[in-house]
């Protein structure tokens, strides 16, 4: 019985003993799986460290079109779009966006491509419908602040303010009335000078005279009052129409005041005549003592000049004989040279239809002229001018705000 339980005992000693290896074994080897087990899970994670680092670089843009919609994170599928990153940017190109993209991505995407040719011009068609911040767009929106901007200054230009007339009156209207386009002293009473003879030719050719009638240049027709020069010496004979010519063209004063002495009735009544036709055309702050506007009481205003001028347009004759640039005319035996005192006739830049200068100390530089500035016929009327050339650059003054206003597509504006 001893020997037996031994035994048991001993065999139960080295089965015990084998064992306890066994479970090492078995534990070590189920540590080992559970290490596996935890690397291949750890594996995932790392996996998806990567899809996470790697969005910025191709998935940012999807990230970035689904933002507007509340999408922080790329959907799964993008993932599979990491290795093959360049298949969003041929999209791109090709112009067009993702159907939930964001309206400012394809403008970033066309900045990307755009040193692609064919990028550029298959994508400018969805950026130019999609984009609020495409670079055409923003070329356009800088080229339209940059018209408003000179436009702006056009209309300062185009102010009265900034049209600086140096004559004392000044008046710019249309050629049949209306609103003045420009006016300055328009109603002041002020003496007018040799405008007057464009009334004197008027009553001359209302009274329908014989045009080759000689008439005779006498004392009385000597400027006594200021000792204006002349060339028409007494006793010399001409033509009332050549007369006519030189008083308009030249201003001649000699030839102006024969005119008036051969009218039917003396000096006197050919007076009372340029009164008469002066209220027939409504120029009731006007006044006239004598022919040729040596005389300071000969007045008017800006307004009632403008309607003489475009009375005396409707005459042929002034309109001939107040352009013409200059003429050689016998006078006792002499070929004599005159010019016209307004030397915008011959300028070719100037359509005028009519033209007269004046001139006495009262009066200052004047010039009345009909033109067509900036295709439209206007009445120009300068009074009281300091300078040599002051009723000159007004003149093209007046014309450059005109050209400039009807190139803007406006008129100019009234002052």
């Amino acid at each position: 019985m001893r020997i037996t339980l031994r035994a048991a005992v001993l065999l139960g000693t080295v089965v015990g003993t084998m064992l306890i290896p066994m479970e090492s074994v078995q534990a070590a080897e189920k540590g080992k799986g559970k290490t596996t087990s935890q690397k291949s899970a750890v594996a995932p994670v790392a996996q998806k460290g990567k899809v996470e680092a790697a969005a910025p670089k191709s998935v940012a843009r999807t990230a970035a079109v689904h933002k507007g919609k509340g999408e922080v994170l790329a959907p799964k599928s993008a993932a599979k779009a990491v290795p093959d990153r360049g298949r969003v940017e041929p999209v791109a190109r090709k112009g067009k966006a993702m159907p939930a993209a964001h309206r400012d991505e394809p403008a970033v995407l066309a900045r990307k491509d755009k040193k692609t040719p064919q990028a550029a011009n298959s994508g400018s068609a969805h950026v130019a419908q999609g984009s609020r911040y495409a670079p055409h767009e923003a070329g356009l929106i800088q080229k339209r602040n940059l018209t408003r901007v000179f436009a702006s200054h056009a209309d300062l230009w185009q102010e009265p303010g900034h049209l600086a007339v140096q004559s004392g009156s000044a008046l710019v209207i249309g050629q049949d009335g209306g609103e003045p386009l420009y006016e300055k002293n328009a109603n002041a009473v002020v003496p007018i000078a040799s405008i007057t003879k464009l009334m004197t030719a008027m009553v001359v050719l209302d009274s329908m005279p014989n045009l080759q009638a000689p008439i005779t240049i006498s004392d009385e027709d000597v400027d006594y009052l200021r000792g204006s020069r002349s060339r028409l010496q007494v006793g010399s004979v001409l033509p009332r129409e050549t007369a006519l010519l030189l008083a308009l063209m030249s201003s001649e004063n000699r030839a102006a005041n024969a005119l008036g002495r051969h009218y039917p009735g003396g000096l006197q009544a050919f007076v009372a005549a340029m009164n008469r036709k002066a209220m027939s055309l409504g120029m009731t702050s006007s006044h006239f003592e004598d022919p040729t506007g040596l005389n300071s009481n000969n007045v008017s205003t800006a307004h009632d000049l403008a309607r003489m001028v475009a009375a005396a347009h409707r005459y042929p004759l002034i309109r001939e004989f107040s352009t013409t640039p200059g003429v050689r005319a016998e006078v006792k035996g002499r070929d004599l040279d005159f010019h016209n005192t307004n030397q915008l006739v011959s300028s070719p830049t100037w359509e005028i239809g009519l033209s007269k200068t004046g001139y006495i100390q009262e009066a200052g530089k004047c010039l009345v002229m009909q033109a067509r500035v900036a295709d439209k016929p206007v009445v120009i009327v300068l009074l009281d001018s300091a300078g040599k050339q002051t009723r000159i650059g007004d003149a093209n003054r007046i014309k450059r705000w005109m050209e400039s206003a009807s190139a803007s597509g406006k008129l100019p504006t009234r002052v």
